[in-house]
């Protein structure tokens, strides 16, 4: 008789988040039992869930080695396949910097020293593109970014993300069987968030602070479920953000406006985002990274072929045509 094969075990910190919603979503439709874990009650029932708070490493540790209708039992070894390391405070600007620079660092490191007890060897990280000098001003090195651009912590937000990627390369050196898998995710927007888009699209200012970045919260999702494929074994990271800008203008101007000595590495399309998707795209479970530009662009309501009067609240057709 062929046994059949075992799903992943995923356990999923910050389960409760803005990311962490659709993160749970997304592995949930593609197989995976999922084990969600954050500091608050859980927000959903339809998931197995522990309650802990991270930045205590007694809790850290015990919540990621319970599994199953025992949770937060006796913890064991090898718990789970892959931890999704999301909870952080995910905003500069929630708490004092003092507060958001400790707590991150504490919870990361718990979570991967955690890891390292519990013999468990694949991670996928949040990582943010704060780490690449956010908010960026007219000294960028060049565009698009990429993940071979300097790094940089220009706030208490953006330094605890770049020390989670040093803790994370430290922890990978000493264990060769180790996989940390970094996402950058770019400044992540749902629907509702949407819905703001017309209000500034003359405005370049706006959104000039991350390049005029963005990914779609379903779309960084569905990154997160192809990240927990990869198999090589370091550390490496990879950014995850849209095709497109924010702004219903040609890339070239915008560049023109507002970055005019910035060098520009290769072809860029006419409304091409600034921060370079394309390592994603090559090597996350060896499929194509799409971007919210594209899966959800009628939630966006704007490309260079749908212009923000096209927009029809709640369209979620794909016919691509002004009429919908």
């Amino acid at each position: 008789m062929t046994m059949s094969k075992r799903a992943l075990r995923v356990a999923v910190t910050g389960a409760n988040g803005k990311i962490g919603r659709p993160v749970v979503d997304a592995l949930r439709r593609a197989g995976p039992e999922v084990v969600g874990i954050d500091r608050g009650p859980s927000v959903r029932g339809d998931i197995l869930f522990a309650q802990g708070d991270l930045s205590d490493y007694g809790q850290a540790h015990d919540v990621l080695g319970s599994v199953g209708w025992d949770i937060l039992g006796d913890t064991r070894d090898g718990a789970f396949d892959v931890v999704v390391h999301r909870a952080a405070i995910p905003h500069p600007r929630m708490f004092s910097n003092s507060v958001t620079f400790n707590n991150n660092i504490a919870v990361s490191y718990n979570v991967l020293e955690a890891c390292r007890r519990l013999g468990l060897k694949d991670v996928v990280l949040a990582s943010s593109e704060t780490v690449l000098g956010v908010p960026f001003s007219a000294d960028v090195s060049y565009v698009p970014l990429d993940e071979e651009s300097p790094r940089r912590g220009s706030n208490a937000y953006g330094m605890s993300k770049l020390l989670t990627e040093y803790l994370a390369e430290e922890f990978v050196k000493n264990d060769p069987d180790l996989r940390v898998t970094s996402l950058r995710f770019s400044y992540v927007q749902n629907v509702v968030e949407y819905q703001e888009y017309p209000s500034f699209a003359d405005d370049l200012d706006r959104r000039i602070w991350d390049l005029w970045a963005y990914i779609d919260a379903r779309d960084a999702a569905d990154a997160v479920e192809k990240a927990l494929h990869y198999q090589p074994r370091g550390f490496e990271t990879f950014l995850i953000a849209a095709d497109d800008t924010t702004q219903p203008v040609p890339t070239a101007d915008l560049l023109r406006a507002r970055f005019p000595q910035v060098p520009v590495r290769g072809e860029l399309g006419e409304y091409q985002g600034l921060l370079n998707n394309a390592a994603a795209r090559d090597n996350l479970a060896g499929h194509p990274f799409t971007a919210g530009a594209t899966t959800h662009r009628h939630d966006r309501g704007r490309l260079s072929w749908i212009r923000y009067d096209w927009y029809v609240p709640g369209c979620t057709c794909i016919c691509e045509r002004p009429s919908c």
